[in-house]
């Protein structure tokens, strides 16, 4: 269970936004989910974040458990970034966000957007949590085996 000690209320959407409700958290946890893990793959994202947030945001997720880190074991400088099962439970948002977006919104959306709309136009939300979720913990899985 995840301890918000700075939460102005006992509103759970108050208390939620208080952790990742700033303009960069669910941004970073997006790029996770599209399997970017290292602080160069998060800074070439095309939202174009700066790298003293991205090192703030990165200790803000985890300090809240909501991702985790090891170092590469040829190059103990680079860290790859991870969701935790916390963090993997905020799929169902970047989907809804994601989804009232493309009904409201009048963008120009990017290459990834428009693939994730057409692979997942005919599928039901719930279909959609399953099958993005499991690629994303068989990618995980994947990457973690070598450490």
């Amino acid at each position: 269970m995840i301890k918000n000690i700075h939460n102005r209320s006992g509103c759970p959407i108050s208390s939620s936004l208080d952790i990742i409700g700033d303009a960069w958290s669910l941004l970073i946890i997006r790029d996770l989910f599209l399997q970017r893990t290292t602080f160069s793959e998060f800074m070439i994202s095309p939202e174009k974040i700066s790298s003293n947030i991205l090192t703030n945001r990165l200790k803000k997720l985890l300090s809240f458990n909501l991702i985790e880190f090891y170092r590469v074991p040829e190059d103990k400088k680079v860290k790859k970034y991870f969701l935790t099962s916390a963090g993997i439970d905020l799929y169902p948002l970047i989907y809804d966000l994601s989804i009232w977006s493309k009904k409201h919104l009048d963008i120009e959306y990017n290459n990834i957007a428009l693939d994730w709309f057409k692979e997942n136009f005919d599928k039901s939300p719930s279909q959609t949590f399953v099958d993005d979720i499991k690629t994303y913990e068989i990618f995980k899985k994947t990457a973690l085996k070598d450490i």
